[in-house]
């Protein structure tokens, strides 16, 4: 079988962008993906605790297990490493599509593995390491970080509503109903209409 694997860390990236990726893949290659596995996790969670440690588990020798690329098996080489060792001892192919990979069980494929994964490792740790030393350099510099003490963004979940608001309160609609129209808490809608006014 084959499986197509997507991985994000946070609910503001989105799966599309890997799936559209592994089926452009799929289609120059001519082959389908049987399953698709998604998960919304930081890769810094063990195989366990992931949808991928019970694929892996369900994975027979012959299948091959898709990704757009092997940082989405994990954030650390010894993460990597583990999956793989897991997938080339059990005949199991993982496929890259961003750096080409097809990683099987003989030798240039362990080589070949170890070293994307090592090299993977040490770029987001020098990331890591450049983004902490600019901000300590900026704390040393007497910059204060982050949003400025008391300021609100101008853009509020109501922005642009106004005349859809105003015209529910010409019509006598409740602030409550008005809330549950717009998805939003009712405590919103009157503290928006309070600064309308």
């Amino acid at each position: 079988m084959i499986y197509g694997y997507i991985r994000v860390s946070t609910d503001r990236q989105t799966v599309e962008n890997q799936r559209f990726e592994i089926n452009r893949f799929c289609k120059e290659k001519t082959i389908v993906v049987d399953k698709w596995i998604e998960e919304t996790i930081s890769g810094m969670k063990t195989i366990q605790e992931r949808k991928l440690g019970d694929l892996l588990k369900k994975m027979c020798r012959g299948d091959i297990l898709i990704c757009t690329e092997l940082s989405r098996l994990g954030r650390n080489l010894l993460m990597i490493m583990a999956v793989l060792n897991d997938c080339m001892n059990r005949d199991i192919q993982v496929w890259t599509i961003k750096d080409n990979y097809r990683l099987g069980s003989d030798i240039n494929s362990k080589v070949l593995a170890f070293a994307f994964g090592l090299s993977a490792e040490i770029e987001r740790n020098l990331i890591s390491q450049r983004t902490k030393e600019a901000l300590a350099r900026k704390r040393a510099a007497g910059i204060r970080l982050g949003r400025p003490k008391g300021s609100k963004s101008k853009i509020k979940k109501l922005t642009g509503k106004d005349e859809e608001i105003k015209t529910l309160l010409d019509k006598k609609v409740s602030k409550s109903a008005i809330a549950r129209i717009l998805g939003v808490h009712r405590l919103t809608v009157a503290k928006f209409v309070k600064e309308m006014n």
